[in-house]
């Protein structure tokens, strides 16, 4: 049955190029929304512009269409989960943290609920009714949303903006840029306003999927799809290397311990699937994967018993085997791996199944204890921005005003949301960033 959108729907607007405007919004999504019903509650005549024909078309997506809408931590748990881009965030969350978001989500009738992962989520598991709650809160600011414009330009002429949209010449004050990034194009978010604050003089820095699905073309992992793993570490291995980062370049692995010989490590749930990895501790690890210049001479290594040693492990399967005396050796690991997994480990290990478990050497114990503790699947890449749930790099942040989000070369010139250059890991993290520099650039524009 198709979702009822009547909520989150809006009369259609016609624009008239002689009407003068304080404020123009750029994309309706999470920040559009939020700073444009700041700015109009601030008296500023406000027009929010989306490309779409309804506002909102990424959040109604979020989450499998139940929209993630936070994570239960504080403004410093969302700091350190966007690691060096952490720091240009601490105004933002001042102003609006987790609790304030939701806050405004429950005041608007409709209630959220806290899943084990930390995951904030509505209550009716429906994302059209967080999109209704901001799309109702628009509504009262007496803002002026015009859907299913296209703009095509934003000039400046030193004294006004002139944002041209669908042939139209509109006059601004200022002007707020909210367009997204390049992830799920198919939303309407193609990287538009990358163009534009080119054009008015920012750097850009190299734009890249991230949160995204990694592919392999390791006939055992495709012969997995389907089965998922609730809590394994996945870590990066290959050569160092320098990603494309703001302020020149930074290493992949800086945020690992010293001396680690790993690139990147993420611990949570893994999805087999028809072309390779996905669940969110393989997009939570992709951002290393994309920022790297050579994607294919990397490895993703598996530990899929982190809570148990090498050697730990070893012991065990020898007992295993011990008791399991004349029986098929293809049992002795569903203590701790599903049974399509350890078949396939058997085949990596070279040990065949049905030999007795007591006959189990030592050096084959040894290969199995490795392909448990460290399965290497090379990467052939990944399913690009399509697939992908965010975008890395966009508005290089030290040309913006993290008091404020305006420019610090182009008075009157505002960004918030995924057009910076900010990505966060997989959980709520990019949804709360894009709400509260919505709401702090809303409150300065």
């Amino acid at each position: 049955m198709a979702e009822d959108l009547s909520a989150v729907e809006l009369p259609r607007v016609t624009l008239d190029e002689t009407q003068p405007w304080d404020v123009i919004v750029i994309g309706a999504g999470a920040a559009g929304l939020m700073a444009a019903a700041e700015a109009a509650q601030r008296g500023r005549r406000t027009l929010l512009l989306e490309k779409n024909r309804r506002p909102g078309v990424k959040i109604l997506i979020s989450g499998g269409t139940r929209c993630n809408l936070t994570q239960a931590t504080d403004k410093r748990g969302i700091v350190q989960a966007y690691r060096e881009q952490g720091s240009f965030l601490h105004s933002a969350l001042a102003l609006l943290g987790p609790a304030d978001l939701v806050k405004i989500v429950e005041d608007e009738g409709v209630p959220t609920k806290r899943e084990e992962t930390g995951k904030i989520f509505p209550v009716s598991d429906r994302a059209v009714d967080v999109l209704a709650a901001f799309v109702n809160r628009f509504r009262r600011s007496g803002a002026t949303m015009s859907t299913e414009q296209t703009v095509e330009r934003v000039d400046c002429d030193g004294e006004q903006f002139v944002v041209v949209t669908n042939g139209k010449s509109l006059r601004t004050t200022s002007v707020l840029i909210t367009s997204g990034g390049k992830s799920y194009p198919g939303c309407g978010t193609t990287g538009d306003g990358y163009a534009w604050a080119e054009g008015l003089g920012h750097r850009i820095i190299p734009t890249r999927p991230a949160l995204v699905p990694i592919t392999t073309n390791e006939p055992w992992v495709l012969k997995l799809s389907g089965l998922t793993l609730p809590d394994i570490v996945l870590r990066i291995a290959g050569e160092p290397d320098r990603v494309r980062e703001a302020g020149g370049e930074a290493n992949l692995g800086k945020k690992m311990k010293k001396k680690s010989p790993w690139l990147d490590e993420r611990r949570g749930s893994l999805l087999f699937t028809h072309f390779g990895l996905s669940g969110p501790v393989v997009l939570d690890i992709s951002r290393t994967v994309t920022g790297h210049s050579q994607p294919t001479s990397l490895d993703v290594v598996c530990d899929f018993v982190p809570d148990i040693r090498a050697e730990d492990l070893d012991a065990g399967i020898r007992e295993q085997c011990l008791a399991a005396g004349k029986k098929q050796v293809g049992g002795v690991l569903q203590k701790w791996i599903p049974h399509r997994l350890a078949e396939e480990l058997f085949q990596r290990a070279g040990v065949s199944t049905e030999q007795r478990a007591a006959e189990l050497s030592k050096a084959s114990r040894a290969q199995l204890v490795r392909w448990i503790k460290e399965a290497r699947i090379r990467v052939t890449g990944t399913r690009g921005f399509a697939k992908a749930e965010v975008t890395a790099g966009g508005v290089d942040l030290a040309e913006v005003d993290s008091r404020t989000m305006q420019s610090k070369l182009v008075p009157g010139l505002f960004f918030a949301g995924e057009v910076l250059d900010l990505d966060g890991p997989i959980g709520g993290y990019n949804f709360q960033a894009a709400f509260s520099t919505g709401m702090l650039a809303g409150q300065h524009v």
